[in-house]
């Protein structure tokens, strides 16, 4: 404002400009207009205020008068707004205070979980995680509710992935109850999806087990795998008893179509598989001498699994059948090559005169033992040797065997070398065929009958023992045996001339010690 203005100004207000007007612009541009007018205009100008007060008054009275109720209404409003606000500012200062309690109740649960799994306090971490249900079924629609929530589950995620790594740890009974009580009361899995995990996760702990057992010795392993197999399984199996209840099952209100009870059968069924597979494998790899030995644990094995409904002893069967064969096959033709090559660089103007196989019965009275006669002629007595390292070899897995090979081998060697037999030569040949006919192949029959019992036979085939003598069940056929060669055993009358006089040499020879007897005979061999 100019000064001539503030002069103007302080002639018409003596008591002073109010500090608001004085940066007014309509009261700077009422004082100019009042500057310039004249004398008889300013002196109207009282009046002219005066009328216009007046006039004012009066809108306001009939603005008042026709819209009081709107203005008793925005006096409520304003009331009851400062009530609002003054409740609004109070609440606020309430929830100022309680923001550290509802920091540590509400916004640290997500941290508080972590600590409680990270620490296996799983009881505590259940208790948060069904608050946290409860808050998310009040507050669905509140973000910072809907982040705890989802913060909150992977911490449930971190539980479930520690709880399932116990059960694929070595666990006992209590332990495993345990842990199905903390995944139930997690509410993850149906019953049958828990059952499956159960079985899956002890499945892998198994595996690991089995995986651990070294290879390197088949028959260390095969054993190694029976016992830990009859061992962890069952414990497995009673494990899931005692805590999936069949009983239950049937008055549960779970999916119909879902049948509990052939998840476990199932997986049983997968585990009999798995150890058949095992125990082919080793087989087919050998286990030396221990065949019956390794026979007689899978079935103790298969004999325990009976208690479950589980009994697979005639599925070993067919296995160890193949695995004796293979071991036959291989030592007998082991013997048989052997027989082959003694037989080639064996001379018959070499063979003594010992003794008749007769005259066995008077020297031994052990049948076990093979007959003396055999050292006379040492490709037989090789190949009886070799047959009977393979009966010790299989004992309760021989399978009954048969010797066309040894009478072909005979044969073939009459039929090259028969053109150019001496006398004695001849003699000799019909004693070693008269030997093998009466002594290796009626030694063969009564180590079978050691073998293969009538009596077992008679109990497990429900035939009586007299029957099968009288079918002389289990024996080789040593008529069908000597066929191909019977042109070349002496006759019936011919054959008891020569027992006696192979009885009469051996009477001369009984002055010496059987023990002497044999040293010279295998000296001469």
């Amino acid at each position: 404002m100019d000064v001539e203005l503030e002069e103007v100004a302080k002639l018409l207000f003596q008591d002073g400009i109010p500090d608001t007007w004085k940066d007014n612009e309509e009261f700077s541009n009422y004082i100019v207009q009042l500057a310039s007018c004249g004398v008889e205009k300013l002196g109207k100008e009282g009046g002219h205020l005066r009328e216009e007060r007046t006039a004012i008054l009066d809108q306001t009275r009939d603005l008042a008068y026709t819209n009081y109720k709107t203005f008793i209404h925005t006096a409520d409003c304003s009331r009851t707004i400062f009530k609002d606000f003054t409740s609004v500012e109070s609440h606020l200062e309430g929830l100022s205070s309680c923001l550290p309690n509802l920091r540590k109740s509400i916004l640290e649960l997500p941290q508080l979980m972590d600590t409680c799994v990270r620490n296996s306090y799983y009881e505590e971490a259940l208790e948060i995680l069904a608050y946290v249900r409860r808050l998310e079924k009040k507050h669905t629609d509140i973000p910072i509710i809907a982040n705890i929530v989802m913060e909150v589950q992977a911490g449930t995620r971190l539980m479930l992935s520690q709880l399932l790594a116990q059960l694929r740890s070595p666990l006992a009974l209590p332990q495993c109850l345990k842990v199905i009580g903390l995944l139930r009361r997690l509410d993850v899995f149906t019953e049958p999806e828990l059952r499956l995990k159960f079985l899956q996760a002890r499945d892998s702990w198994f595996n690991s087990v089995l995986k651990g057992i070294p290879k390197d010795d088949s028959y260390q392993h095969i054993i190694k795998v029976v016992e830990a197999s009859r061992v962890h399984l069952f414990d497995i199996v009673t494990q899931y008893r005692a805590i999936f209840s069949d009983d239950d099952m049937r008055f549960s209100l779970g999916d119909p179509e879902v049948n509990e009870q052939a998840i476990f059968h199932g997986w049983i069924l997968h585990k009999v598989n798995q150890f058949m597979k095992i125990v082919e494998r080793d087989l087919e790899r050998g286990v030396g001498p221990n065949l019956e030995a390794v026979l007689a644990q899978c079935m103790f094995f298969g004999q325990s699994f009976s208690r479950i409904g589980a009994d697979f002893r005639n599925l070993l069967i067919p296995l160890f059948q193949k695995a004796a064969l293979l071991q036959c096959e291989k030592d007998i033709r082991t013997a048989n090559i052997k027989f082959d090559e003694t037989l080639s660089s064996f001379s018959l103007m070499e063979a003594p005169l010992l003794s008749a196989p007769s005259a066995i019965q008077i020297e031994t009275q052990d049948k076990t033992r093979p007959p003396l006669t055999l050292m006379e002629f040492p490709p037989l007595a090789h190949y009886m040797n070799g047959l009977v390292a393979m009966f010790n070899t299989l004992r309760q897995c021989c399978p009954v065997a048969t010797l066309p090979q040894v009478v072909a081998a005979l044969l073939e060697l009459h039929r090259l070398e028969s053109s150019g037999f001496t006398s004695k030569e001849e003699a000799a040949f019909q004693r070693m065929c008269m030997v093998m006919a009466q002594g290796l192949l009626p030694h063969i029959n009564t180590c079978l009958r050691l073998l293969y019992p009538l009596q077992q036979i008679s109990v497990i085939s429900g035939v009586s023992v007299t029957q099968l003598q009288r079918e002389n069940f289990g024996q080789l056929d040593i008529e069908e045996l000597l066929a191909p060669i019977e042109h070349l055993l002496p006759k019936k009358e011919e054959k008891e001339l020569s027992e006696e006089m192979l009885y009469s040499t051996h009477l001369e020879q009984t002055s010496a010690s059987p023990d002497k007897q044999i040293k010279r005979r295998i000296s001469h061999s």
